[in-house]
């Protein structure tokens, strides 16, 4: 069973001293301790000595995904270096081919968008992984088991605009009169920003502000706009009235996180290593990433402390 206080009965004590946010954040990290994991704690023996080496990009997300990689690795006998900020998806991509990094997590979308070079909209979550995998399968890495979430674009709208609208999914926003939708400006062009939303759902009646990623959420709340750009899993919609629009033609695709690891070291892993991956990220529900991202980008927790605290809760360490 699932327990979650980041924004449920015990949010209260997530808000406090650092203290009182690590006893918070205990039962808002999610306490899985099922049949899955809870012969997963972490053991010594067989991986002792060896070394691997986890990367990250440079947002708070990923941080906590290397955070939680690393830790976990660790307490399984692994010498392991931890790599922030190492950069783009290319940048890191190359870093992991090229032996800079042995293992990292990766937003399924941006595999088979960026690298696989698909350019249609694909029906199923299930479908953009096994692309993605074929992918990265023929180029030398090993991918595990996908996050049930997923971090990529949408559109949201305050509740009493959707409800005064009747606004359910994106393609409602056609027969509502000129609005204003925001956005950052490197998201004008291209199939998923302001001009692919406009060819793909027809949307002439949608004015554009370009602000800097953040703002959108003061403008909206501030009613300069009517809709904004929002990533899924970003802790502010927890804070809100903000309504996501589903997107009834899949113009955003799907972006769940896998670990790509290189083949050399996926071969060489040792103990129960791929199932501590396989079994943390079937705990990391929307849910539970919203949480640890509130705690660590807007409650300032440090992302180590956000992880540990989530291994442990889960018997993943």
């Amino acid at each position: 069973m699932h327990k979650l206080i980041g924004h449920t009965l015990n949010r209260r004590r997530a808000l406090g001293t650092l203290g009182a946010v690590g006893a918070g954040m205990a039962a808002a990290a999610l306490s899985g301790c099922t049949a899955t994991t809870a012969n997963l704690g972490g053991t010594k023996s067989g991986a002792a000595g060896r070394r691997i080496t986890v990367g990250s990009k440079g947002f708070a997300e990923s941080w906590i995904m290397g955070e939680l990689y690393a830790q976990g690795l660790r307490a399984r006998g692994y010498q392991v270096d931890l790599k922030t900020n190492v950069g783009s998806s290319d940048i890191i991509n190359t870093a992991l081919q090229s032996g800079q990094i042995d293992i990292y997590p990766e937003y399924t979308g941006v595999i088979v968008v960026n690298w696989a070079g698909t350019d249609t909209a694909l029906g199923t979550a299930e479908e953009t992984f096994d692309i993605a995998t074929k992918w990265e399968n023929e180029h030398g890495v090993t991918t595990l088991q996908a996050t049930p979430f997923e971090n990529k674009n949408a559109i949201a709208v305050r509740k009493e605009f959707a409800d005064e609208h009747g606004l359910k999914k994106v393609s409602d926003l056609k027969g509502i009169g000129n609005f204003i939708y925001s956005t950052y400006p490197d998201n004008v062009s291209g199939a998923i920003g302001y001009e692919g939303i406009v060819e793909t759902y027809g949307l002439d009646n949608m004015e554009l502000k370009t602000l800097s990623i953040g703002l959108n959420y003061q403008a909206i709340e501030r009613g300069e706009i009517q809709a904004a750009d929002v990533f899924t899993t970003d802790p502010q919609l927890l804070r809100s009235d903000l309504v996501v629009l589903e997107d009834d033609k899949k113009l955003f695709g799907f972006q769940n996180v896998v670990p790509l690891i290189r083949d050399d070291v996926f071969h060489d892993l040792e103990g129960d290593a791929p199932e501590f991956l396989n079994a943390l990220h079937s705990l990391l529900t929307i849910d539970a990433i919203q949480a640890l991202n509130e705690a660590s980008a807007i409650n300032r927790i440090d992302p180590a402390q956000v992880a540990k605290v989530f291994l442990q809760e889960n018997g993943l360490m």
